[in-house]
């Protein structure tokens, strides 16, 4: 089932490599049939760091929208990881975090978030229905206006890891 490849296909994205760990931390960690992925920035297909600001300052909505997207992206890149590659292995999507570096006033924190779930939703169909937080945040990693982390539940396969 190459469903989520050939989905990313006819949406017009392919998965980058996924991005490395910005500090001591593991971009993955599986427990029993959870696999918790940690926040991803938006970085483009070329590593470079897409949106950076404030939504309310320097940041619109669509931009912020499309930050949550890249993050998106990038959680199926670290997720392809942790399942070698073989997306038989995943049941769903569980939760996402979604934070956005905003200013005081700002309020509008889904609306940006949806960028991220609205792609997955698109790429998983039903699979992709989840819980989720979104959070007004004053400052992210390397000035990010976005990140997202989620957790996506897999088909035990019988090995402990």
């Amino acid at each position: 089932m190459n469903d989520i490849e050939n989905r990313l296909k006819e949406l017009g994205e392919e998965l980058p490599a996924a991005p490395p760990p910005v500090a001591c931390y593991q971009p993955f960690v599986t427990s029993g049939d959870l696999i918790h992925l940690s926040g991803q920035l938006p970085f483009d297909k070329d590593g470079r760091l897409a949106v950076t600001g404030r939504l309310g300052a320097e940041v619109d909505i669509e931009t912020g929208r499309e930050a949550a997207r890249l993050c998106a992206i990038n959680l199926l890149s670290q997720l392809r990881v942790a399942l070698n590659g073989d997306w038989n292995l995943l049941e769903r999507v569980v939760k996402l975090g979604g934070f956005v570096n905003s200013v005081p006033e700002f309020n509008d924190q889904p609306s940006v978030v949806n960028g991220a779930s609205e792609f997955l939703l698109d790429v998983m169909g039903e699979r992709g229905l989840h819980a989720r937080t979104a959070v007004g945040v004053c400052s992210l990693p390397l000035g990010a206006a976005v990140e997202v982390d989620a957790i996506f539940q897999v088909k035990r396969t019988g090995s402990n890891h």
